[in-house]
């Protein structure tokens, strides 16, 4: 039964410009798919830690070259639709119990390279709060809704 299953825990970055634009990248393996960086948190790491790896390692962007503005109150909770259950982390889990921060780009556009190690993104751009939303695939949407709504609300 899926309830039995744990969430992963994760870190989410709502990464803002100055012009309050909010960093979006396209998934490879979901062309078509955009989504802001996210991911594990290892065993022992503290969420913020874990935040600054993931903006680093995902698309480049040094601890330096941004401003922690706030985060989430409380975990933010998501389930895998149906087709994803089982196969998603090698099924060991139900969805995400996320943790998001808002952080502030205080370098240039060109800090931002997507051509990491292990790339995520095939493609970035600077999007709304509003298609930030929009573009997100379905099941991520009530999360992306209540991120927005926690940190730019």
């Amino acid at each position: 039964m899926t309830t039995d299953l744990p969430y992963r825990p994760c870190v989410g970055i709502m990464l803002v410009n100055a012009n309050g634009l909010v960093f979006t990248g396209e998934r490879i393996d979901t062309p078509g798919a955009w989504q802001m960086p996210q991911g594990g948190i290892d065993a022992g790491e503290a969420p913020e830690v874990a935040a600054l790896r993931e903006l680093e390692e995902e698309i480049g962007v040094a601890p330096d070259q941004v401003k922690l503005v706030r985060q989430t109150e409380d975990w933010v909770t998501y389930d895998l639709p149906p087709h994803l259950l089982g196969k998603a982390w090698g099924g060991k889990y139900r969805g995400q119990k996320q943790c998001w921060f808002l952080m502030e780009l205080t370098a240039g556009d060109d800090a931002i390279n997507i051509e990491t190690a292990h790339p995520e993104f095939s493609a970035w751009k600077w999007t709304t709060p509003d298609m930030l939303v929009e573009e997100i695939v379905p099941f991520k949407r009530t999360v992306y809704t209540e991120v927005v709504k926690q940190l730019l609300g």
